[in-house]
This record gives C-alpha cells, sequence and structure tokens, in this order.
C-alpha cells in the first residue's frame, strides 16, 4: 500500500480515481502546524528556535495519516509545488517522525503543476526529495512575519491606542495607499488648453477627405503639453491658424507589430480579472482554487486549470503544441506563427513553480465548460483559456500614420496620427486589458501627397485642467507591489484583504482610499520606524529570501542581521511618551484633520468654546479630535468629520412612520449613530462599518431603527430567526445561537433558507468549550503527584497541579512521555515563578495579612463589654458614669476600626 499525501479534499478526491486500488490519498486540509499567536513563539536569543503548535482541527487528520503510514510501503507528499506546498510536506514529514510513525515507508516528494491523469502518474515516476532551500525559505519568511508583527503590533497598541496591528508587507502596502493620497491632496490643478482642426486634403483619387488634426507648433517652435496656459493664448492660436494657408507637409506611414502578451501569472491574473471582471484578488483566487482542483465534467472529476500561484511564464511543450493546434483550427494556419512562442519571466526568482496558468487541455472549450461551473467560474476559465491560446498565435499588423499639416510660412504645424489594423492576429480573439481604456487603433487617415493643399474648415479650442494621479485600484496596487518586488504572488490577495479587515482602507466604485485609521498608523511608522516601511527597504529582503530559496544564502544569517537592527529601533521607542506622538501626528496629518477652508477661519478653533485650539487626541478606543479647554469643554469628534458635524450637531433625517417621531443622525465616541425621538433612552442604532455618514438618507435610518429585522420561523423549532448589528458585525440569530454574516447589506435581505443554512454551519462547526482541558495522563511523578497533558488557550502543556511548562523542543502531546514530561516542569520550576503566579502569590499574601489581623480585633472587643458594668456604677454614682462613659467611647471607635 502507498500512501499519498495533499492539501486539499477535493484534489485528494480527484487524484483517487487516477489511482490504483493500491494508493490511498488522504489530505492535510492546509498546513498542519503553525506558530502559535504567543510571545516566545520564535526565539532569537535561541538560534531563532522555532515552536509550532498542532493545529487543534489537524489532530484527527494526522492519525489518519500516521495510522495509513505504519503499514505503507511508500509516503508520497504530493502538496502544491511552491514553498507553502513544500513546508506543508515538511510539517507533515516532521510531525509522522515525532509520532515514529514512519515504520518501513519509503519517503518520496512529487509535484504537479496540473490535477491530470498523466500529470500526475508522470510526476509520481519522477519523485525527488524534499527541497531543503524551499523550506529554510518559508521558516525565514515566517519568522520575519512573526518578529515584526509580535515585536511592532504591542509598540502601537502601547503607543497609538485603537491601532490593530501592523505587518510586515501590509504595512508598505497600506503606505502606498496614503502616499497616493497625499499626492492626490498636494496636487495643484493647472489650466491648459489645446487646438484642434478639422482638416480637408485631397487624396491621391482626388477627392476631399476631411480628417482631425491637433496644434503641435506655434511660432516655428515646438508646444509642450501645457503651452497654451489660457483662454487669450488659445485665442492667439486660433487667429494664427485661420489666417494663414496650409498645405501637406510630411507624410510618414510605417508598419508596426503588436505582440501577445504570455499566459497569465498570478499577480496578471487577479490584474485581469479586476479589470475585466470586476473580481477582487481573493475571489480571483478562490475561484482558481476550484478550478485547479477538480470539477466534475460530465461524470469525470478533472482539474480545469493548473496551479495558479506562479511566477513562472511558460507552458509544458504539448500545451504549447494543443494551443498551436487550438488557434489554428478556429482561425486558420494564418493565425498560427511558424515556430512556437518563448517567453521568459521578468521575476527575479521564478522558481517555485514551473507553468504559467493555463487549462489543462484546450479542448475544454469554455462553452463547454460553462455546462459544468457556476456565472464566475466560467468567467475566469474563459479569460484563463484565452490568454493562453492567444499567447501562441500571430501578432497583430498594423500601419501606423503620420501626417503634418504646416502652414506656407512654415510657423504653425498641425499634426495627425492614426493607426490601423491590416491584420488583427491574436487579437481577434482576447486583448489585453488597462486601467484606463484608451481606443488607440482604427482612426484610418485618407493617403495624401506631400505639398498637396490642405484647408483648415474648423479650428476648435479646448480648455483643459490637469488631473493628480489616479487612486489605486486592486488592479493596479498589485502591479505596482510587482514593480516593486514588494510581497510576491500568493500573498497580494491575503495582503489586500487585510488592509480593508482592519478599516485602514475602504473601497469606493473599485479605488482604495486611506481612512484615518491607516493615515495615522502610516504617519506613526513612516516617523518611528521610518526603514521599515522604506519600499526599498522591502524589497531588498524579498531579493534575500529569494537568495535562501536559491541556496545562496542561510536564512538564520538573514534572520540574526534583521533582528540585530529591528530589536535595536524597537528598543528606541521605550522611552517615546504618548505626547511625543500626539504632536508628530498632528503635525503629519493636521493639514488632512483641519484643512484651511478658503476665505475660512482658524480650522483648529473650537467650535463650542470659541477659545479652545482642537487637536489630535488617543483615548482608549483610538484617535479623536477633542479640544484643549478640557475638561471645562467637552467637545469631540471623530476623525474624518468637519467642525458642525461633532456631536453637539444633529442632523434631523425625517419622520419615523410607524411613530412619528422624528429621526436624526448624530455622531458620539464610537462613531455616527441614527437617534429616535428624544427622552432619557431613545432607540439608536450605529452605521453598518463602512457606511459612510453623509450617505445617510431617512430610507436607510428607517432600515436601521426598525432593527431587529424577523427573517422568518425556523422550520424546525418554529422559532424566529433575527438579523441585526453586533459588536463584530452583522449577523442572524436563533434561540440563543448566533452565526456572523457576509455583508451588512446582508442584513436587510438575507433569506430563510440561507439563514437555516447558517446557522446550521455554525452549529457544526462550534468551539470547543474553553478553558484548560486534560488531553492524557502520562502517571505520576516519584512524590505521587499525577502529571497530565493539558490543552490550554495557546497549545498543549503538562502540569503537575502547581507547575506548568509549554511542550517545547517538537514534542506533541500524543508522544510525550513521562520522563520528557518531568524534565520539561523540573526545567520550568528551576526559572522560578512567573508574572502571573507572583502576582497571585503577593494577593494571596495580603489576604493572609488581612485574615491575621482579625483574631487581634476580637481581643479589643471586650472592651465592649466594659459598657454594661459601667452602667451598673452608673446607678450608683451618675457624675461619676459619665466620666467614665466619655473616657470609653474612644476605646470603641477603635476596637470598631481594628474589626474592620
Amino acid at each position: 500500500m502507498n500512501v499519498l499525501v495533499v492539501e486539499s479534499p477535493a484534489k485528494a478526491k480527484t487524484i483517487n480515481k487516477y489511482l490504483g486500488s493500491s494508493y490511498k490519498v488522504l489530505a492535510s486540509f492546509g498546513h498542519i502546524r503553525d506558530l502559535p499567536p504567543k510571545d516566545g513563539s520564535v526565539r532569537p536569543d535561541e538560534d531563532f528556535a522555532m515552536d509550532w503548535h498542532v493545529d487543534e482541527r489537524a489532530q484527527k487528520r494526522i492519525k489518519d495519516i500516521a495510522d495509513a503510514v505504519k503499514t505503507a510501503d511508500k509516503l508520497i507528499l504530493a502538496t502544491d509545488p511552491d514553498r507553502e506546498g513544500e513546508a506543508i510536506s515538511w510539517h507533515v514529514l516532521e510531525v509522522l517522525k515525532q509520532k515514529k510513525a514512519l515504520g518501513h515507508a519509503h519517503i518520496e516528494r512529487v509535484v504537479f503543476n496540473a490535477i491530470t491523469k498523466n500529470a500526475i502518474l508522470e510526476a509520481i515516476k519522477n519523485p525527488r526529495d524534499i527541497n531543503v532551500e524551499l523550506v529554510d525559505a518559508y521558516l525565514a519568511r515566517r519568522a520575519l512575519d512573526y518578529l515584526v508583527g509580535f515585536t511592532l503590533s504591542p509598540v502601537l497598541w502601547r503607543k497609538l491606542p485603537g491601532a490593530k496591528s501592523a505587518g510586515r508587507v501590509q504595512s508598505v502596502a497600506l503606505r502606498l495607499v496614503v502616499d497616493r493620497e497625499l499626492e492626490i491632496e498636494a496636487f495643484k490643478t493647472q489650466e491648459y488648453w489645446t487646438v484642434d482642426a478639422n482638416v480637408l486634403a485631397y487624396g491621391e483619387d482626388a477627392s476631399p477627405t476631411p480628417f482631425g488634426a491637433r496644434l503641435t507648433h506655434l511660432g516655428g517652435k515646438k508646444l509642450e503639453k501645457l503651452g497654451i496656459a489660457n483662454e487669450a493664448e488659445a485665442k492667439a492660436a486660433v487667429e494664427a491658424i485661420k489666417s494663414r494657408k496650409f498645405k501637406i507637409g510630411s507624410v510618414e506611414s510605417k508598419p508596426v507589430k503588436r505582440h501577445p502578451a504570455p499566459p497569465f501569472i498570478t499577480s496578471t491574473l487577479q490584474q485581469e480579472a479586476a479589470r475585466k471582471l470586476g473580481f477582487s484578488a481573493k475571489r480571483t483566487m478562490q475561484i482558481a482554487q476550484h478550478l485547479y482542483e477538480g470539477v466534475d465534467v460530465g461524470g469525470e472529476t478533472v482539474g480545469l486549470i493548473t496551479y495558479m500561484r506562479t511566477d513562472g511564464v511558460t507552458m509544458d511543450g504539448s500545451a504549447v503544441q494543443e494551443a498551436r493546434e487550438m488557434a489554428g483550427e478556429r482561425y486558420g494556419a494564418r493565425y498560427v506563427p511558424k515556430s512556437p512562442r518563448v517567453y521568459t519571466s521578468k521575476a527575479k526568482n521564478a522558481q517555485e513553480a514551473h507553468e504559467a496558468i493555463r487549462p489543462t487541455s484546450f479542448h475544454r472549450t469554455p462553452e463547454a465548460v460553462a455546462r459544468y461551473v457556476d456565472a464566475d467560474a466560467a468567467k475566469l476559465y474563459e479569460l484563463v483559456w484565452k490568454r493562453a491560446i492567444a499567447s501562441q498565435m500571430e501578432s497583430a499588423e498594423m500601419e501606423r500614420t503620420t501626417v503634418d499639416v504646416t502652414s506656407e510660412d512654415g510657423q504653425v504645424t498641425l499634426r495627425a496620427t492614426g493607426s490601423v489594423v491590416l491584420f488583427d492576429g491574436f487579437l481577434t480573439l482576447y486583448q489585453e486589458g488597462h486601467d484606463d481604456e484608451t481606443d488607440e487603433d482604427g482612426n484610418r487617415l485618407p493617403r495624401v501627397a506631400v505639398g498637396n493643399p490642405a484647408t483648415i474648415e474648423k479650428v476648435l479650442p479646448e480648455q483643459h485642467f490637469t488631473e493628480p494621479p489616479p487612486r489605486y485600484s486592486e488592479a493596479s496596487l498589485v502591479r505596482k507591489l510587482e514593480e516593486l518586488g514588494i510581497g510576491r504572488p500568493s500573498t497580494y490577495a491575503s495582503i489586500l484583504s487585510v488592509l480593508r479587515d482592519r478599516a485602514y482602507v475602504k473601497m469606493d466604485r473599485g479605488r482604495f482610499y486611506p481612512e484615518d485609521k491607516g493615515r495615522i498608523v502610516t504617519a506613526f511608522l513612516k516617523s518611528f520606524f521610518t526603514r521599515y516601511v522604506e519600499y526599498d527597504f522591502t524589497a531588498n529582503l524579498e531579493e534575500k529570501l529569494d537568495e535562501v530559496s536559491a541556496g545562496e544564502l542561510d536564512y538564520k544569517k538573514l534572520l540574526a542581521d534583521f533582528w540585530r537592527d529591528f530589536s535595536a529601533a524597537i528598543g528606541e521607542t521605550k522611552d517615546l511618551k504618548i505626547s511625543q506622538v500626539i504632536d508628530t501626528l498632528n503635525e503629519i496629518i493636521g493639514p488632512h484633520i483641519f484643512p484651511q477652508e478658503p476665505g475660512g477661519g482658524d480650522p483648529r478653533i473650537c467650535p463650542t468654546c470659541g477659545t479652545g485650539q482642537l487637536s489630535l487626541k488617543l483615548g482608549r478606543f483610538g484617535a479623536f479630535v477633542g479640544c484643549s479647554n478640557y475638561p471645562e469643554c467637552r467637545f469631540t469628534r471623530q476623525l474624518g468629520q468637519k467642525n458642525g458635524e461633532g456631536s453637539s450637531e444633529p442632523k434631523v433625517l425625517g419622520i419615523f412612520p410607524e411613530t412619528g417621531e422624528e429621526i436624526s443622525l448624530r455622531s458620539g465616541r464610537f462613531g455616527p449613530y441614527v437617534q429616535l425621538g428624544e427622552g432619557d433612552k431613545p432607540k439608536r442604532q450605529g452605521l453598518p462599518k463602512g457606511t459612510d455618514a453623509a450617505d445617510v438618507g431617512l430610507d436607510l435610518a428607517i432600515k436601521l431603527l426598525s432593527l431587529p429585522r424577523e427573517v422568518g420561523k425556523h422550520p424546525e423549532s418554529g422559532e424566529m430567526i433575527t438579523a441585526n448589528f453586533g459588536r463584530y458585525g452583522p449577523y442572524v440569530a436563533h434561540n440563543g445561537a448566533y452565526a456572523s454574516l457576509e455583508s451588512p447589506e446582508d442584513v436587510f435581505t438575507i433569506g430563510l433558507n440561507h439563514a437555516v443554512t447558517i446557522l446550521a454551519e455554525k452549529a457544526a462547526n462550534r468551539k470547543a468549550p474553553r478553558g484548560a482541558q486534560a488531553l492524557k495522563e502520562l502517571g505520576n511523578s516519584p512524590e505521587g503527584v499525577a502529571i497530565k497533558v493539558m490543552k490550554g488557550r495557546y497549545g498543549a502543556y503538562v502540569s503537575d497541579g502547581t507547575t506548568n511548562a509549554t511542550l517545547t523542543g517538537g514534542l506533541e502531546p500524543e508522544t510525550v512521555t513521562l520522563e520528557e514530561a518531568l524534565k520539561l516542569l523540573a526545567e520550568r520550576a528551576a526559572k522560578g515563578p512567573t508574572a502571573k503566579q507572583k502576582k497571585k502569590a503577593e494577593k494571596a499574601a495580603k489576604a493572609a495579612t488581612k485574615k491575621a489581623a482579625k483574631p487581634e480585633a476580637k481581643t479589643k472587643a471586650p472592651a465592649k463589654k466594659a459598657a454594661p458594668k459601667k452602667a451598673e456604677v452608673k446607678k450608683a454614682a451618675k457624675p461619676a458614669a459619665k466620666k467614665t462613659v466619655k473616657k470609653a467611647a474612644p476605646k470603641k471607635k477603635t476596637a470598631k476600626a481594628a474589626a474592620e
């Protein structure tokens, strides 16, 4: 029996059909181990030792693999052909070694770019060992991301309250978005004019032919782009044209060719899907993963495209031949070049995967595949299919013509340009998209001779204004990251998702806008961690990671060099005061927070007290604007609001139809909200995440104030399912159970069937109970104390009831022995109590001291009983009793104080 391990159950299902009964195909479901999200998972002082924790959900899958391998002849690790795939295979092998579950199985590593029978059988015939260099590159990248995230993020939390976290690559991507916004805000619009003319010239057939031309030379000199600055200059240019006679000064026609682009790699697929299909990078990769892993096509499950995380632009030789044949069948031999096209990658290190993204069979046409997949998958498959075939088609042939219309005195020249497609070639099938689509072809110019007269029929001056650079779209941001060498194609989708999830940016009409929170984080990092958000530094680090994967650099040397400087930079922030941070941020982003309105007064004057100065403040929940006269003046406003939009200025939206009460839009410390009526406890509802207060109208306000919305009765319980917004976003609720919704809009649109499904899925995936749980009893210590393996919040550990010790050195909860546990406990005990244990001990000592003081109070208590005796004296001699009672009073107070 041979055991073959892949990541995905869908892939396992597909491959299982290709291999005989002598193979057992199992899935790891992706990574089975990761670094626990706690301090100390990567230890620079111990030569960058890493503690790997087996995911709880992976325990059963590991057990299934281990049980199968114990009796297997061969273990074939067939995970994806990139760094992550190599790492998954390494993790699986390491865990099996620790479990001593390999038995006599022979270990092989195989890779394939397509899930087809031929590709898989060919891969099994050509096994190799695990690529140590790729694993080292993975370890270095994972350690770097961990060290930056778990070292820099706490600095953000302490010095910049409200900030979420900072990642190594995400922070640089965020800076790109913020820097572009700063460029746009600093841009000064400039007026300029162009002058076009309708020209009539006689062609070779002696018939007059009209065409358009633009003024390029005036006064015998070439005009720059902004050469005509205002209307007066434009009128002067128009008069210069009208006052002269013109002729054809020159004609230049030359053939040009446009060549097809190479097949898709990860980044170009994401860019083109964003431009042509409107897909986010994350959505594109989800669909591509599905097409790669396998689809049931006519009763056969087969992978439809090759692996989608790749830098390579080449295609397998047989695929190239098949693409050429398909092009010939569909369009004719004229559309197929004499020899196959060969492409080379621009990436500095494109060895991670071997082929570009292409169909596994070009004979599976988009029309045929569309019957078996959903609409989005069909569109993406068609894009891949067309691009791959077009890459092996003939170039398009064009004629580019330039005609200069010149005044007889040579002082004025108008130029006309046009391109005419003579042979469409690959353009008949596919044309690459652009962020700003322009049609530069199709303007056919007449065939005219030099010296022929030309008549200016009409002159058309037009005013223009320079425009700032456009904001990034998903496609252009991915392209920019790729140009700068920041990140890798497989990481772009997650980078863009993280920026949105942390509310550092928002998308509006397909473009990235930085949120104020993102501006503040970027300003903080640029001020105090300048080097680590520099584009060149991040790109150079990527190059070093590539050197590791190529075996040219030891990954621990890379980590040591990085950590030396980075830890020093972190250390410099220890004495950084919040006041310094505020002063710095006020200076950097003050112009954005307090913009100077034309003709307006001081934008920092408090609108409430009229004397205080507004400035950026940092509170528990993040940054806000506050008055310098606090606490006398309590004016505050959220970032992004202008004066007059603060909490003190409600905006009336209309009347609530059911009650006749007034609905108002307001803003508080936690953001904008809508309110119904007035009174002590009016009904309020916060705006959904991502909703701009300026866009809130009466209809949306009524919807929000009508929440929770009743979706319908659950078919099993008969209880009502409701939809609403909560602290963690939109959700549906039923009988005390809650399930999150993907989009705020779902709260108002989700139907009963969908809601029931989401609740059922949440119930099936409900997390295990919180708190430490005993996984295994190892036996008793020499002192007779029970030693157990426990499962805690941050992973497994061993405990004797007093001391807890984390499993380190690759130990796993299933395989740790009593002797190993006792050793870990002894080492932990020798280090002394933890800070938490010290605090607990101090608390216990204080409680003991307080308890010890109580008996002393009781010994003084009898002083209270002296009163009755003195009462007897009081009967015998009243004056003496009064004197005694006065002396006793202080004792009563002292006794009471001691008892308390």
